[in-house]
């Protein structure tokens, strides 16, 4: 693989972006829960921004699927449903495959080598029984498969779905444990990458996501939805 240069053009992020990633943010992190209305006023106070890069950045999300947009009532984070769950694993699991397919094929031993840093990193936290840090590199595993892959569109497409996961493990912490098997199953994944075998690879991450699906059953006590 080839080196990635260091020194390079700056990008400037516009303002509508930079907004855009903080709303985002505050969504998969739950400050912004389901199903809560998004106040433009309020917002634009907050941030310290004019109205119009915070509108521009609203229909940024919208057109992820983050936000909804009700005429005569406003902007609303959106809500999930088992249905809508089951369609974000579906999407996500096609988007790693394809990633995992082309890191095997193009370098898989440097794929394995920078994910199997996250691995490690998720065992650390397992061991200290740190549940939300398992989780938080358990994310950085998928970011990482799918930014390796250097395909923009991949990566845009996994964002807004990482956004969404974000979302549900939030809203539905009981399901997850610190002491599970996360760190093995991640680490066979990267494995199979630094193997270039790809069929093993996707066995893995279906398996994987099935798993990670059924763990985001519905608890009546942790709703997604508003009540």
């Amino acid at each position: 693989m080839a080196q990635r240069r260091i020194i390079e053009p700056l990008v400037q992020e516009s303002t509508p972006s930079i907004i855009a990633g903080k709303l985002r943010r505050a969504i998969a992190e739950g400050e912004l829960a389901p199903g809560s209305q998004l106040g433009e006023a309020e917002l634009a106070r907050e941030l310290g921004v004019s109205r119009g890069p915070l509108r521009e950045a609203t229909q940024r999300l919208t057109q992820e699927g983050l936000l909804l947009s009700i005429r005569n009532r406003g902007l609303f984070v959106i809500t999930m449903n088992d249905d809508d769950i089951k369609d974000m694993y579906l999407a996500r699991t096609a988007v790693e495959r394809a990633a995992a397919a082309q890191l095997a094929v193009a370098a898989p031993g440097d794929a394995r080598s920078v994910l199997s840093k996250t691995v490690a990193a998720m065992k650390e936290a397992a061991v200290a029984g740190d549940t939300d840090a398992v989780t938080s590199a358990d994310l950085e595993f998928h970011e990482v498969l799918v930014g390796l892959a250097g395909s923009r569109r991949l990566s845009r497409m996994h964002n807004t779905l990482l956004t969404e996961t974000r979302m549900c493990l939030n809203a539905l912490k009981s399901t997850y444990r610190a002491s599970d098997n996360r760190a093995a199953e991640h680490q066979g994944i990267a494995d199979a990458i630094g193997a270039g075998d790809i069929e093993l690879v996707d066995r893995l991450l279906i398996s994987h996501m099935e798993d990670a699906l059924q763990r985001l059953t519905y608890d009546p006590g942790n709703r997604l939805s508003p009540k």
